[in-house]
């Protein structure tokens, strides 16, 4: 096992059984203890206890019986040695010194903003908030999901349109997504899409990538000028333009709808508390990112898009929408709504393959608008044009010409007989940084943060002297918007309005917090999601400012920090998963699908096979698998599975024979997604590549893999990788995560670019993401953990989640009987639990199983995916041998209540499962209508009296809210 050194340079070493410690854990060096035993769950002794139940004799052993040998690495990860905590965070702190934090005014949708400190440290830095899983459990996940009810109300009321969703990962694909709902809708034959080339060149750059494999022409021109002589399904403004002008669209969009078209407008979310609201003016759609709503710009992201639309497009809104429904004691209750149109079901007639939310982030700006409410929203917003005009007026009196179009918070300085690289220079000199327009024209965006120093700062590099004026003489209180000042109330709802003090907010955070499952309540089992340790360590430099105050287009010399961060990430990464490149961009793993087929589709279209569009898909595939695949230009067949959940290699040579004209490429998750090895790995890719085809591997499961086996190494030719899985980066309640891509040699040419930073290579496809390095804040918290963890340590957590997943199978095989396992009976790092019998023998849906874990504290597993009546499980290796017999105690004492049930002990309709879960109020409240005792329900396990989660509503009514749809905070009365 293995020896912790944790001295500045920690080296891990085998060692034999006989040198734990007394109290079974691994032994300290130098007084001190090291970073992989706190991060693996199971201590050395337990370890043992294990194996002996898996009658293997040690964790190798166990490998071996389990990965094909075929593929194994012979050799260690070459990775830096193991780092203690505290010399990590070292290590990363001198790094980030390196970064320098100018006073950014370039804009072009990201500023900087304040983030209150009560939403920071309760939110921000709050496990509690930041290690939940996506709410698909919702009775679990009440508190989150009114945060995101908030979020979907502030964005509705903002944008003047009828509904919203849960948020997207960027403006920029919030604005794809926005032509393909557009297309998706279109009622003509139209294929052309009108880009106002006032839009944010980020967003054209990822709106042209999209538009690509899908045949969408895109035209990019002058909206004022543009004749609609060319049929298109849509359009997208930019509401301030990019320049900060503001313009008055409403002829254009009833021309636009007069020739068929919807339009988008992607607008600045903080501006529309004064400017009249797109939904006003006529947008069918508005897009657009809540970052300056208490986020910071983390160069690049996470942020929290917003997507709102028309309730007539409600089936075909990208990602996820909370709704508001009842629970099984009628009281109201939320949960996502019309889950139906969405990819685990739609496959690849889903309306996207967007499957995730940047939950986290709406949260903040949900709150952020909480704690301001509607005048201090607005107050934020005045006084930054007030700040605007009196920029403006400071700069006239210095000779300088802005134009005379209204503005919000930028204007476009136009420098006249003064030299660009002298005006560089001077604010050079004061550490602030401009946009360059072209040679002749600079922009300038002011924020939440400006001050009037900030002011006079700026005036003084235009002025290259003395300033001639004082800032009371050129202090602005008028406005120059009056022709677009809003007129219609927003954020009337009583959430927006109540919680303005610290003290009040801070309880009100509380109380949502309460209300959700996370992992610092108790294990989050969930299959193909990988719940680990979000160690505090890798936590904390996600708010150091070096890292949070970057704008994401800051000069790359003020960037060398991240520079350096990313270029040993990608060499870790490389080295992990035998790629030749990696690519950071993809802000999300369906983000790295996308990118990961159109880098293949690339490479065919330089070899001059374009026409080659057949991607062979399992059908045990992720949902988003097929949804990808669409949107890069693919036609789907799939591949069968054999009774043993493998690909039918037979079924795959037959149609990778047939198609192997056109075949563009398979895609295959490995380990498979009923979590075992397949031994036919090699052969499988062997067969796509002699049929002219690449292989794309999902990289869900790569914590099977690391240290143990490489795609790179057998075959694959590109994998995404979820950093917010494998290596830790945490979920967040269903986002923020990062979906990076590697990619073998003759794929590395055509990884993302970017149009606004210049990244070398001229064959590269267009960008995926609005900020060149994707949500570029977070990759800190995988760094540290590739850091303290090491390559052996990496490995030993790889066998680790290895044992927990098969102890827990081997532990309830004889009560849930395991659906799939390897050869020698073993499985990979989960398993799928089959519960199907209990249907046909007690009435007992897996839902209800779902439900009845609440009560036990523990949230489900991975529900009927990707088998029907299943339960996926995946432990992890942070969670300790306590945790895991708790949790299969709880599934036997399950199982025992289910026997009650086919006994007659238990009645078929009115017991524990079915009535599950029990909240508080329904066991106190009212009349007890039901055979079996108040104790049975609520504390049905020892531990459930010594620490309860009690679940906030009853089970809910998912088919009540589909037909009563309601996704923003409206009077009680109007859910009835």
């Amino acid at each position: 096992m293995l020896e912790i050194n944790s001295s500045a340079n920690t080296q891990l070493e085998t060692i034999p059984s006989s040198a734990s410690n007394s109290n079974g854990k691994y032994p300290k060096m130098n007084g001190q203890e090291g970073f992989v035993q706190r991060h693996l769950g199971p201590n050395f002794q337990e370890i043992q206890q294990m194996l002996k139940l898996l009658e293997v004799s040690s964790l190798e052993d166990l490998i071996d019986q389990t990965i094909p040998s075929t593929i194994r690495l012979n050799q260690s990860l070459q990775l830096p040695e193991a780092l203690s905590e505290y010399a990590a965070l070292n290590q990363l702190k001198a790094i980030a010194s390196q970064n320098k934090v100018y006073r950014s005014f370039i804009g072009m949708g990201y500023a900087d903003c304040i983030t209150p400190g009560v939403i920071q440290r309760n939110i921000l830095e709050n496990p509690g908030w930041y290690t939940a899983y996506t709410p698909y459990q919702a009775e679990i996940a009440q508190g989150r999901l009114e945060a995101l009810l908030n979020f979907q109300t502030l964005i509705i009321d903002l944008t003047g349109l009828e509904i919203a969703n849960a948020s997207l990962l960027d403006e920029a694909t919030a604005a794809a997504e926005a032509m393909s709902l557009s297309y998706g809708v279109s009622k003509t034959k139209a294929n052309s899409f009108f880009v106002s080339q006032d839009c944010h060149p980020q967003t054209i750059d990822v709106v042209k990538t999209r538009a690509i494999p899908l045949g969408i022409d895109i035209i990019i021109g002058d909206h004022q000028t543009f004749d609609f002589n060319t049929p298109l399904f849509g359009c997208l403004l930019q509401y301030p333009a990019s320049d900060g002008i503001i313009y008055d669209y409403r002829n254009f969009i009833e021309t636009a709808h007069n020739h068929n078209a919807l339009v988008t407008v992607a607008a600045d979310i903080l501006s529309l508390t004064l400017l009249t609201p797109p939904g006003e003016f006529g947008a069918d759609i508005a897009v657009g990112s809540t970052q300056r709503l208490g986020v910071p710009l983390g160069y690049g992201g996470p942020h929290a898009a917003y997507f709102a639309t028309k309730e007539a497009y409600k089936r075909n809104v990208p990602g996820r929408i909370v709704g508001v429904s009842k629970d099984a004691q009628g009281n109201p209750a939320l949960r996502l709504a019309l889950q139906t149109r969405e990819q685990h079901i739609r496959r690849d007639k889903a309306t996207s393959n967007i499957c995730t939310a940047q939950v986290l982030l709406a949260v903040i700006a949900s709150l952020y608008a909480v704690y301001h409410g509607p005048s201090g929203l607005q107050q934020i917003a005045q006084t930054i044009h007030q700040l605007t005009l009196t920029l403006a007026e400071g700069l006239k009196r210095l000779g300088y010409s802005m134009g005379t179009e209204p503005f919000f918070d930028t204007i476009k300085v136009e420098l006249g007989e003064k030299s660009l690289t002298e005006i560089l220079s001077a604010a050079a000199a004061k550490e602030i940084n401009l946009r360059v327009i072209d040679q002749h024209t600079v922009g300038i965006s002011l924020d939440e943060t400006t001050t009037i120093q900030d002011i006079m700062d700026l005036w003084e590099i235009f002025a290259g002297s003395e300033l001639p004026f004082s800032v009371e003489e050129v202090l602005k209180t008028s406005e120059n918007i009056t022709a677009f000042t809003r007129k219609s109330a927003y954020l009337t709802h009583p959430v927006f309005n109540s919680y303005h003090s610290e003290t009040e907010l801070l309880r009100y955070i509380h109380r949502l917090e309460t209300k959700d499952l996370s992992l610092n309540t108790s294990m989050i089992p969930l299959g193909s999601c990988t719940m680990k340790l979000n160690a505090t360590a890798e936590m904390i430099p996600v708010t150091w400012p070096e890292f949070g105050k970057l704008h994401p287009f800051a000069p790359k010399e003020q960037t060398q920090g991240y520079q350096i961060l990313f270029e040993q990430l990608e060499n870790w990464l490389a080295e992990i998963t035998g790629f030749a490149g990696i690519s950071l961009q993809p802000n999300a793993g369906s983000q790295g699908e996308y990118t990961g087929l159109l880098v293949i589709r690339k490479y065919h279209e330089n070899r001059g096979e374009i026409h080659r569009n057949i991607c062979l898909i399992p059908e045990s595939a992720h949902g988003t698998n097929p949804a990808s695949a669409v949107l890069c230009g693919f036609k789907v067949v799939p591949v069968v599975c054999d009774d043993q959940g493998n690909i039918d290699i037979a079924d795959l040579q037959a149609k990778a024979e047939k198609h192997q004209n056109n075949l563009a490429a398979l895609m295959i998750t490995y380990p498979s997604t009923h979590g075992v090895f397949e031994t036919g790995i090699e052969a499988i890719c062997n067969i796509i590549h002699a049929n002219g085809g690449q292989v794309y591997l999902d990289g869900a499961n790569m914590n099977a893999q690391v240290g143990l086996c490489r795609p790179g190494n057998f075959g694959a030719d590109v994998c995404h990788l979820n950093l917010h899985k494998t290596f830790c980066i945490p979920h967040g309640g269903g986002g923020p995560g990062m979906g990076p891509i590697g990619v073998a040699s003759h794929l590395v040419p055509f990884l993302p670019g970017h149009a606004v930073v210049e990244l070398e290579g001229n064959d590269r496809i267009g960008a995926v993401s609005a900020a060149p390095w994707g949500s570029a804040s977070i990759l800190v918290i995988s760094w540290m953990y590739i850091a303290m963890m090491g390559a052996k340590g990496l490995t030993e957590a790889t066998k680790v989640a290895i044992l927990n997943a098969n102890y827990i199978a081997r532990r309830l095989d004889e009560y849930y009987p395991t659906l799939y396992k390897g050869n020698q009976g073993f499985v990979a790092h989960e398993c799928i639990l089959d519960l199907r019998s209990v249907k046909k023998s007690a009435g007992i849906e897996v839902d209800d199983i779902a439900k009845r874990l609440m009560d036990y504290g523990f949230h489900a597993p991975t529900v009927s995916w990707p088998v029907a009546g299943t339960m996926m499980v995946e432990p992890t290796e942070s969670e300790s041998k306590a945790e895991l017999d708790r949790f299969c105690d709880t599934m036997i004492a399950i199982r025992q209540e289910i026997a009650n049930i086919e006994s007659g002990v238990m009645d078929a309709t009115n017991n524990v499962l079915k009535n599950a879960p029990h909240t508080a109020i329904s066991l106190i409240c009212g009349e007890w209508n039901h055979p079996y005792s108040r104790e049975q329900a609520a504390y049905p396990a020892p531990w459930t009296k010594e620490h309860k989660f009690w679940p906030s509503v009853g089970r809910i009514d998912n088919a009540f809210g589909d037909r009563n749809f309601v996704c923003s905070c409206l009077p009680m009365a109007a859910y009835q």
